[in-house]
């Protein structure tokens, strides 16, 4: 019996480690200070985030499937002597079976192939597709797959997604390798989504990231000229990519996203496949609404993947409505976008989601970008989603049901874990 009790209370106490934050946890608001295109931005950004920003990077942006997934396979097939590959969805079909025999082809010509899955977001993969990759020469890690030794961080995945090909040409974005993501959007079973192309000098931070897990999966580190090159300019973009982790790190992403609130002076939109913000970033809103700042929010509608999510996060709209952001929801399909564009001139992109377990438990890769071009595009694609969403205003949320409002007062005291 007292065995008995004694191990229970092991396991309660790991399970327990699932939710906890780290050590370092912000809890006051960021100030305006600063205007989002002012040299002391960027100075603070890249000294507190992590790795500072380089010059000489170009980003192309990447509209779904159509356009992401050949673009990613023809820089794999294209592999000379390195390809580093961190995802969180694998699943099998049509796309899973594609990158995983280009994977493959390429260990078998010689190349060095290190792909690193999620073992919850790999849960769907057919074992045949990883015994074949493993059969050519690719070596494939699961990221803390379910082990009595791993019981503490069951529940801290990694969220990255990352390609490195050559050293050279980077990858990272929203997409998960899964039939979903294919095509166009055109319909509720493809979803929309973005990704996105790198050249310059940021995709060595990129390769960074990439072995930060390599490293925590087995423990070898993966260095030389074949995963570090030299890398001459191959733009006029700046931009960093950093990382977030509860190992280390956990509260970059949100520090990110409160600096760049508190910096703008005119304009925050954001696509937020997720949006959960807690109670800081939700004041951080306010308070750029209050100085003036238009805030545009894009989430998903009916087609989402995350009920729950959906609950929680249209709790949250009320407070922020009231203030004045506009909210707009995306009716086609899922809208799976993270993006933000501040004062048209900063555009951050990556796998982080505008929600509580992005900047508290996931493993996170975010890529900003400070160019005004870029920012336009990225402006210009925003507007154009918008065209295809419904405004949502305070006054539909005060009139929502009862039955709603009961359901979001059950799930947000759980919403860093959604």
């Amino acid at each position: 019996m007292l065995a008995l009790t004694v191990l229970a209370t092991v396991v309660v106490v790991l399970f327990s480690f699932n939710f906890t934050r780290s050590e370092k946890a912000l809890d006051r608001s960021v100030e305006h200070e600063y205007a989002i295109n002012d040299p002391q931005f960027r100075r603070e950004m890249g000294v507190l985030l992590g790795p500072g920003i380089t010059a000489g990077n170009t980003v192309q942006a990447l509209d779904n499937g159509d356009e992401i997934f050949p673009s990613m396979l023809a820089a794999i097939r294209a592999a000379e002597r390195t390809v580093n590959f961190e995802t969180y969805i694998y699943w099998s079909g049509d796309v899973g079976k594609q990158f995983s025999e280009a994977l493959a082809e390429r260990a078998r010509a010689g190349v060095k192939v290190n792909v690193v899955i999620d073992w919850v977001g790999g849960l769907k993969m057919e074992s045949a597709l990883v015994t074949r990759m493993r059969a050519a020469g690719v070596r494939v890690e699961y990221y803390r797959p379910l082990r009595w030794y791993n019981f503490s961080r069951l529940n801290k995945r990694t969220h990255r997604k990352l390609l490195i090909v050559d050293g050279r040409v980077g990858y990272t974005g929203g997409v998960g390798i899964a039939d979903q993501w294919s095509g166009h959007a055109e319909d509720p079973d493809h979803w929309r989504d973005m990704h996105f192309r790198v050249e310059g000098p940021v995709v060595a931070q990129m390769q960074a990231a990439f072995i930060d897990n390599w490293i925590k999966t087995t423990g070898r580190v993966l260095n030389g000229e074949e995963y570090f090159p030299p890398l001459a300019p191959a733009g006029d973009m700046d931009a960093h990519l950093f990382i977030s982790s509860p190992e280390g790190g956990s509260e970059s992403m949100h520090l990110m996203y409160l600096m760049a609130i508190a910096a703008s002076k005119r304009t925050l939109d954001v696509h937020a496949s997720y949006f959960v913000p807690d109670e800081l970033a939700v004041r951080a809103l306010r308070m750029a609404l209050k100085r003036g700042v238009r805030v545009r929010v894009l989430v998903p509608g009916e087609h989402i993947d995350s009920e729950t999510v959906k609950v929680a996060s249209r709790a949250i709209w009320g407070d922020l409505l009231q203030a004045g952001a506009e909210i707009h929801v995306y009716q086609p399909t899922m809208m799976h976008v993270k993006s933000l564009i501040a004062d048209g001139f900063l555009v951050s992109v990556g796998s982080t989601n505008f929600d509580v377990r992005s900047f508290q438990l996931n493993d996170e890769a975010s890529l900003n970008v400070y160019d005004a071009a870029f920012a336009a595009h990225m402006t210009a694609v925003f507007e154009r989603d918008l065209q295809q969403a419904k405004p949502y205003t305070y006054e539909q949320w005060q009139a929502r049901p009862w039955h709603e409002r009961l359901t979001e007062t059950l799930v947000l005291p759980f919403k860093s874990q959604l």
